[in-house]
């Protein structure tokens, strides 16, 4: 079962009873809900600095609300959202909220679409709407009973706004009632009232301010802030190919450098343990290594992807077959076909890999950016050989993941630990360069896409054949039995296992074959190629049919309200069909649903020669509920200059084995000077939220290599795009 089918399973409407029922489903022996129990019905002494009403939300005597975020915050606004659900049921006011990162505890702070902690698939909201209003609710209904019991009155007529509880002439803060609050019973769930949507004050406004704070005068604690008595730095020396491995090396001169205190190898490469970080890259530079090349992957890319070509053309593993597509094919009037091509890709996020670890005998304890809680404390706890009550995580904010941080072999989390068992009761921070980041860590795999489509005498498609070659990044992993069917990564064809166009007849195969290269999700993981090539080719088919792309779109999606709605938007909003283009413009669309929401995008682009400039992109999106409207706005404007980085400039090469870029000069993210003008319009629901971070992603390439062709007819099927 792949994330797109729960979030589908999960988000059809807001109703707590079916939520509960889902939560049981889906995280059964975890958490099931909030935490009510425990030290929520305990007395607690004043003296504690936050009295815990249930696993999720702390309330100081001097008036702070403490919230727990059981997801990691790297940018995406999970801070502000998490605590706004619980706020909004609390009735705090919003000045007195502060957040803080849960521990790592999978029985308390599971994700409850996916049965561990972990952050990732755009499911932190989603997940999460329910069971922090219901923490929020039953925060309040502690307060107000704790009240009732002081005043003497019914508890039924306490009103609570914005951090005060009153009745009459009584007048309270939180912190005023906290102590007495907290030693309350815990209420039953299920005897719960919820606000319905109309009575909201903090979710759904536009002007709710971010939580994540200290970014902008440098408070906000990353990895790379972290000091702890006694630390050193290590880097490592990672083979230059990916399997190789150390054969021998020689250390004396990167000894003799200044600051270098320790140089040994691990199965990832060479150590150098220095006082600082200067000291030991500098150090690692003088290292002399020999690698063994023996297992290694020294193909390029190139003779990757040319495997791939030859791959597709052959029949694969079905993943989804609906009718006799080879019959209809070879009795269609007219055959259409394309092949497509997508490069390995790095996920560049603006802070590399680093961690700080301290191991004490067959004790652990961790400070960084985890994405991946239950993963990574499992990892550690069997390198140790001890049990997961042996290791805490401290989490701290990261600069950005896009699915790099949520690595399931924990890399560079367990390299960390390999490094620190070294120096037993020494803190290490293991940092890794741009480069080391770009040359030895993880991809967006290679792929190579082949669509046939037989249509009728009305141009619509009658049948379509999709098949896909590409490396599995389930195989192999902790999530192969969740995410796999029948041996097919699902995550390979989402998108085109779950066509939302309604042709007839389909198959989608898929070819996986394995690689020396590590891969792992990127942002919008599968959808990130599956997008591009279904909309690339309906565009196709709607130009050969002499039809307008948003009405042929349309008219296959006649019984799809949603993508309907959401495409509609974003042709009206940017004046498709009734607004002209300057000579040599070109103005393109695509619509794709992923992770529960659908987006929609239009994009202008201006050509000159073989240089072209996309100008502007409209986006609409339907997430369900908008939290934070800002934040979902600038999630999806963030996911517009992801996804139009990969179109424009990026991917990784290999020659020979070896990874040919290693920073922003050969690897070249989006400049600021080619960001286009990006409006988003949000689709009013009073659905249940569905995913945000990712979604915007999919629809930005096939809008741009659509527009192109609008205005040069050249039909682009290979990523980066370039017009020749």
């Amino acid at each position: 079962m792949n994330i797109q089918r729960l979030l589908n399973r999960t988000a059809p409407a807001l109703n707590r009873r079916a939520f509960l029922k889902v939560s049981a489903g889906s995280a059964a022996g975890l958490m099931l809900g909030v935490n009510f129990g425990g030290l929520s019905a305990q007395a607690q002494s004043a003296a504690e600095a936050a009295l815990e009403f249930n696993a999720f939300v702390s309330i100081t005597p001097d008036n702070v609300v403490k919230v727990m975020i059981k997801h990691l915050e790297m940018g995406q606004g999970v801070y502000t959202g998490l605590a706004t659900c619980i706020a909004d049921e609390l009735d705090a006011d919003w000045a007195q909220v502060v957040c803080e990162h849960a521990p790592a505890n999978t029985e308390k702070y599971a994700n409850l679409l996916m049965g561990q902690q972990g952050t990732g698939g755009s499911t932190a909201i989603a997940n999460s709407f329910m069971q922090m209003r219901q923490a929020g609710a039953a925060a309040k209904v502690m307060l107000v009973n704790a009240a009732a019991a002081q005043w003497g009155v019914p508890a039924g007529e306490i009103r609570v706004s914005r951090g005060v509880v009153s009745h009459g002439s009584h007048s309270a803060s939180f912190g005023e009632l906290a102590v007495a609050a907290a030693q309350q019973s815990a209420p039953d769930v299920a005897a719960l009232t919820l606000k319905t949507p109309d009575q909201f004050t903090l979710i759904g406004r536009d002007d709710t301010l971010r939580k994540d704070t200290g970014k902008h005068d440098g408070t906000a604690i990353y990895t790379q802030d972290v000091k702890l008595p006694g630390m050193l730095t290590a880097v490592v020396a990672h083979p230059p190919r990916f399997g190789a491995k150390v054969k021998s090396f020689d250390a004396t001169a990167a000894l003799a450098r200044a600051g270098v205190q320790r140089v040994f190898a691990i199965d990832t490469g060479v150590v150098v343990l220095a006082r600082d970080y200067w000291s030991a890259t500098k150090g690692r530079e003088l290292l002399q290594v020999e690698w063994d090349d023996s297992a290694a992957e020294t193909r390029s890319s190139s003779d990757i992807l040319a495997h791939y070509r030859e791959l597709v053309d052959t029949p694969g593993a079905v993943a989804t077959s609906e009718g006799d597509v080879a019959a209809t094919l070879s009795q269609s009037r007219e055959v259409h076909e394309l092949l497509f091509e997508f490069p390995y890709l790095a996920h560049a996020q603006m802070e590399p890999m680093n961690c700080v670890a301290k191991v004490d005998g067959n004790a652990a304890e961790m400070w960084y950016g985890c994405q991946s809680a239950t993963g990574d404390q499992a990892a550690i706890a069997q390198l140790l050989g001890t049990g997961i009550e042996n290791v805490k995580i401290n989490t701290v904010f990261a600069g950005g993941g896009f699915g790099r941080r949520a690595n399931p072999a924990s890399d560079y989390v367990l390299e960390a630990v390999r490094i620190a068992r070294e120096v037993q009761g020494t803190p290490v921070k293991l940092v890794w360069s741009r480069e080391d980041d770009m040359r030895a860590g993880y991809y967006r795999p290679a792929y190579v896409h082949k669509l046939t489509a037989g249509v009728n005498v009305n141009g619509r498609p009658t049948a379509i054949q999709v098949r896909v070659a590409g490396q599995s990044i389930m195989e192999g992993t902790p999530l192969a039995a969740m995410m796999m069917v029948n041996g097919i990564d699902m995550t390979s064809v989402e998108g085109l296992s779950d066509l939302a166009y309604e042709i007839p007849e389909k198959q989608v195969e898929l070819h996986s074959p394995a690689t020396g290269v590590p891969v792992q999700w990127w942002r919008s993981v599968g959808h990130t190629h599956t997008a591009f090539s279904k909309e690339v080719f309906i565009d196709v088919l709607a130009r050969k049919a002499g039809q307008d792309p948003v009405a042929y779109r349309l008219g296959l999606l006649r019984n799809n309200p949603r993508e309907t709605a959401v495409l509609q938007l974003a042709a009206e909003k940017a004046g498709w069909g009734s607004t002209e283009l300057p000579a040599g413009w070109g103005r393109g669309v695509a619509v794709h649903t992923s992770f529960g929401s659908t987006v929609a995008e239009i994009v202008d682009v201006s050509v000159q020669g073989t240089n072209f400039k996309v100008e502007r992109v409209v986006a609409a999106i339907d997430c369900g509920i908008a939290v934070n409207p800002n934040v979902v706005r600038a999630q999806v404007e963030s996911a517009i200059a992801y996804g139009l980085s990969a179109a424009l400039a990026d991917e990784v090469t290999l020659t020979g084995g070896n990874v040919d870029q290693d920073n922003f000069h050969t690897y070249r993210v989006l400049r600021m000077n080619a960001m286009p003008q990006v409006e988003v319009h949000i689709v009013p629901s009073t659905n249940a939220p569905s995913g945000v971070g990712e979604p915007g992603t999919p629809p930005i390439a096939p809008a741009v290599a659509n527009a192109l062709a609008a205005v040069t007819g050249q039909v682009l099927t290979r990523l980066p795009l370039k017009l020749g």
